[in-house]
């Protein structure tokens, strides 16, 4: 593995360009390519970025023998084809959120990786900023108990035009795939995959869900209330509850506020987790880091977890009765 990791991105997106710009902030990475549909977008966002190798198409993309990671940034039904594609040139793949549309898929993907050998992961970012690192510190101490109560919530407002990708089911559209994601994954992350599930949702004029409510049961009798919007923006707050104590979290998802922990006796203790930019260096910084301990999967984000969550993800839409084309 060369000094510095070599990425290319593949997507010309809101998040690509976010990647890219909190790419900068890493010393060992580097970004040197973008592949896109069209030379068009490929220019567009290559200026900015000073990037030279501005490919047309995601296999001349993957093809290119200076890189050697590819951060996956298209449409969710593009996840799939995308990433085979450079799981077969032998790349690195980090693929956006969520993983894939179905089980089935991600099944596919990581079933490719692992035969090739290559590194992938998803790019669940939150799971890698410095506050989900000190949460996952202070539960695994012990400082609240074991974990009895979750209740998290994410919803933003994204966009009224039913034409809009968050609203077509052609593209995999939906609060739960957008947003609902980020809870799911949280949940899994403190509780792992629960062994009961039951999901409501109010439908958007194109038939995706524009809300979405789930309570997980866990086998040792933990629950998580999770609910995810594309049409309001919630509190976007999570409360994680133990058997000695809570910990209330402002912008869970970003973690730019500050955290609170309660203990049984009345104590409490402010949590802070600065940090610069957006936050999407960290899951690259992760990604260098496995590469260069010859590791083809992440233990913060392995593998057999991402399909776990888009089992569940699998079950909720089955339960809210959400199909997509081609299912």
């Amino acid at each position: 593995m060369a000094e510095r990791i070599r990425w290319g991105i593949a997507g010309t997106g809101v998040i690509a360009d976010a990647f890219a710009r909190d790419l900068r902030l890493l010393d060992d990475a580097q970004l040197v390519a973008v592949g896109s549909r069209s030379q068009e977008s490929a220019d567009r966002f290559a200026g900015p970025h000073a990037i030279t190798r501005r490919r047309v198409g995601y296999d001349v993309l993957a093809a290119d023998p200076d890189v050697d990671a590819i951060y996956v940034a298209v449409p969710h039904t593009a996840h799939e084809e995308v990433s085979l594609t450079a799981i077969a040139a032998g790349k690195a793949v980090l693929c956006e959120k969520p993983f894939a549309v179905n089980a089935a898929q991600a099944e596919r993907m990581i079933a490719a990786a692992r035969a090739a050998g290559v590194f992938l992961m998803e790019a669940m970012w939150v799971r890698f900023l410095p506050h989900q690192i000190g949460l996952r510190e202070l539960i695994a101490q012990g400082r609240i108990g074991e974990v009895r109560s979750l209740v998290v919530d994410r919803g933003e407002v994204l966009s009224s035009d039913p034409a809009h990708r968050v609203l077509d089911p052609a593209l995999g559209g939906g609060a739960l795939l957008d947003l609902g994601i980020y809870p799911v994954s949280f949940a899994s992350m403190l509780l792992g995959a629960p062994d009961r599930v039951a999901t409501f949702a109010s439908p958007a004029v194109t038939g995706v869900d524009a809300q979405t409510s789930a309570v997980f049961g866990y086998a040792n009798g933990a629950q998580a209330l999770v609910t995810t919007a594309l049409d309001v923006r919630t509190a976007n707050t999570a409360s994680i509850t133990g058997t000695k104590g809570r910990i209330d979290i402002a912008d869970w998802a970003d973690g730019r506020l500050p955290a609170r922990l309660t203990l049984l006796d009345g104590t409490t203790q402010t949590l802070d987790f600065p940090r610069e930019g957006k936050g999407l260096r960290f899951q690259a910084a992760e990604v260098g880091r496995c590469l260069r301990a010859g590791l083809t999967e992440s233990p913060v984000m392995p593998l057999d977890e991402t399909l776990s969550i888009m089992r569940t993800l699998d079950l909720m839409r089955q339960q809210i009765g959400l199909r997509y084309p081609g299912e």
